[in-house]
């Protein structure tokens, strides 16, 4: 891999990451609600789950669902669904006291894994990206190259996001507006879901 290639897809990847979506909003809610022993491995979760999606459009994924529409249609939808569940949970919450941090099963590593792999479309955009910057045939020993920069990318942005929206400050101003900004996170996440089930 190039210096050329490695910036090329360490900067594409890192815009695709911090633009707004389901897994940034849930990081930072996340962060804001609970501080960083929960929220960090929250966001390792969701960063391990976005790379799953880099693996599966090295091995082709992203080819089946261009061939069968159908499959990536129900992904779809399936996703956009447990998006709209996850943003009544943050809807519901809005007006209920924070949880003891010591206690409760809210999101962790896992949770992050399945939040990020219930949107198919991060599929289709690896594929696109990697076979942007690396239009050669590739073997298997660059293909593990690539996913690992992948997922050093995914888990450098989400566990300084995590990290730095779990701080004092950050969290005091979100406790003195925890209705509203809890409601405009599910409203997001709503969005988001809605999008991803009716956008062709």
């Amino acid at each position: 891999m190039s210096v050329e290639q490695f910036l090329a897809l360490f900067t594409a990847l890192s815009l695709a990451i911090l633009t707004p979506g389901p897994a940034i909003i849930a990081a930072v809610q996340t962060a804001f609600a609970h501080g960083r022993e929960r929220a960090l491995p929250y966001a390792l979760g969701l960063a391990v789950g976005a790379s799953l999606w880099c693996i599966f459009a090295l091995l082709g994924l992203a080819v089946v669902f261009r061939l069968h529409p159908a499959l990536f249609a129900g992904m779809k939808i399936f996703g956009g669904l447990y998006l709209l569940w996850f943003a009544w949970g943050l809807w519901r919450a809005s007006t209920q006291p924070l949880p003891d941090p010591a206690s409760g099963t809210t999101k962790g590593f896992w949770g992050g894994i399945a939040l990020n792999l219930s949107n198919p479309k991060p599929a289709l955009f690896y594929a696109a990206l990697i076979l942007s910057i690396f239009p050669e045939k590739m073997g298997a020993p660059r293909q593990l190259v690539i996913y690992f920069v992948c997922l050093a990318t995914e888990l450098f942005w989400y566990a300084l996001v995590a990290t730095a929206m779990s701080t004092g400050p950050m969290r005091s101003r979100y406790f003195a507006a925890k209705f509203w900004i809890d409601r405009a996170a599910a409203a997001a996440m709503a969005l988001l879901g809605l999008l991803l089930i009716i956008k062709h």
